[in-house]
């Protein structure tokens, strides 16, 4: 029989999902990504914000249409939304035969295989339990890169985030463990690492009494194959000297901190719960920023919570002109059920979280274009994604782009690369959030 597997959210959901691919593998089953061929679908969910929550419960009720002509012998929901409407989904969708939360995804064969004996099932274990690592990944993303999840859930509690409640406690998956699935990923030829957890930074405290991410980065910095490590969701108060002197010292490191400020606003920062304050993030920023002076820099903000006024709003247009982020995104405010934001008076109209996410865009597409201007001339390693159809180019990332989520460079070249190869580029011209270039000398390697 046939699986589509659905993988919606976050990387750190891709994970799972891949996961259970490989569970699905070694149980004999196929897969396919045609919906018409699938003989089972497995959905992994999402539910951090609102959006997010529409996405997942359309997609389900999507393929529950598939049950209805009985082409699809069994309909599985896992992941986010699973772990939190468990019930709703198994009474309103009576197409869905099982149910798996965050932390069960290593059941989903004694799942299926009773949802193909007519068996509805559900398994939600506790948030907090940590599933077993199983048969190893099938990975999804072309094999070149890949994710690698050093921790689960979160012991932050920031009052307009849910995760906590779906994903449990922080809990750091064992140093051994993490440098070994590293070995075997470079032996499947890949060669991008991404290091992800809901926050990476605090990698350790948990098992080893202290911060461990510097150490293992430069264990990770030794494996045979990897050419890249990158590093994403560094909570800023949680930054330290170490963590900057090994990334500026290691050479695979990228130059590249994914940190997710949320706001710049004492006043805000303080009802989101957050740790940090305004002057606390300027020093931090001016500290990578000395000591790496190429860094790439993201962040993640949110506009519109609860109470922001004016002011609040405009002392984030400032700090953003100010710091000048390489990379940054914005999301609306979403007021997500038991969750203590959410409660909260002075709620901002729909309308007027959408124009401030604009304005704070519109200021950042400006940086980013002088940015990109300043990149022109400079020669950078690229990693290739693929050939463009019918033209003698290329689609690439450097350095200062994660995948799926910042921008390309396109190189002009009448060469044969595959995914996953590396080349040096000159930079030859920018566009929006991207960048062009040509071949500038052959592999770096």
């Amino acid at each position: 029989m046939k699986i589509l597997c659905i993988s919606l959210g976050c990387d750190k959901n891709l994970v799972d999902t891949e996961r259970m691919l490989g569970l699905l593998t070694r149980d004999g089953y196929s897969f396919t990504d045609d919906e018409q061929e699938a003989d089972i679908i497995v959905i992994n969910t999402c539910c951090f914000i609102n959006d997010a929550k529409e996405e997942s419960v359309n997609t389900i009720l999507e393929m529950a249409e598939l049950k209805k002509t009985g082409r699809l012998k069994a309909l599985i929901v896992t992941g986010c939304l699973a772990q939190r409407y468990r019930q709703e989904i198994l009474d309103e969708i009576p197409e869905v035969d099982g149910v798996l939360g965050t932390s069960s995804y290593d059941e989903i064969c004694a799942v299926l295989k009773k949802a193909l004996d007519g068996e509805k099932t559900m398994r939600l274990m506790e948030a907090d339990r940590t599933p077993e690592p199983g048969a190893g990944r099938i990975l999804t993303t072309g094999g070149h890169y890949a994710f690698l999840k050093i921790a689960e859930g979160c012991d932050k509690h920031c009052t307009y985030c849910i995760i906590p409640n779906l994903r449990g406690r922080y809990r750091s998956v064992p140093m051994e463990d993490l440098v070994r699935e590293a070995e075997e990923l470079a032996e499947q030829g890949v060669r991008e690492l991404i290091l992800v957890a809901q926050e990476t930074t605090l990698y350790g405290v948990d098992l080893y009494g202290e911060k461990k991410l510097p150490e293992l980065l430069r264990r990770l910095a030794a494996v045979d194959g990897l050419y890249w490590i990158r590093i994403l969701y560094c909570y800023p108060e949680e930054i330290t000297e170490e963590l900057i002197d090994t990334i500026a010292a290691e050479e695979k490191i990228c130059h590249y901190l994914d940190i997710p400020i949320q706001h710049a606003s004492d006043r805000v920062l303080k009802r989101m719960g957050r740790r940090t304050n305004q002057e606390e993030l300027r020093e931090r920023i001016r500290t990578i920023r000395e000591k790496i002076p190429d860094i790439a820099l993201r962040t993640t903000l949110i506009s519109g919570f609860p109470g922001e006024t004016e002011e609040d709003h405009e002392i984030l247009m400032e700090f953003v002109n100010e710091m000048e982020f390489e990379r940054l995104g914005v999301f609306t405010y979403s007021a997500e059920e038991d969750t203590p934001a959410a409660g909260f008076p002075d709620q901002v109209p729909e309308a007027l979280k959408e124009q401030r996410r604009d304005e704070v865009m519109e200021l950042q597409q400006e940086i980013v274009f002088e940015k990109s201007e300043e990149m022109i001339g400079r020669v950078l390693d690229v990693m290739i994604e693929g050939k463009l159809a019918d033209e003698p180019a290329y689609v690439g990332r450097t350095y200062m782009d994660a995948p799926n989520v910042d921008g390309y460079i396109f190189v002009t070249s009448g060469e044969f690369f595959v995914s996953g190869d590396f080349v040096r580029v000159r930079v030859t011209g920018a566009s929006d959030y991207d960048l062009t270039g040509e071949v500038y000398d052959e592999f770096t390697e």
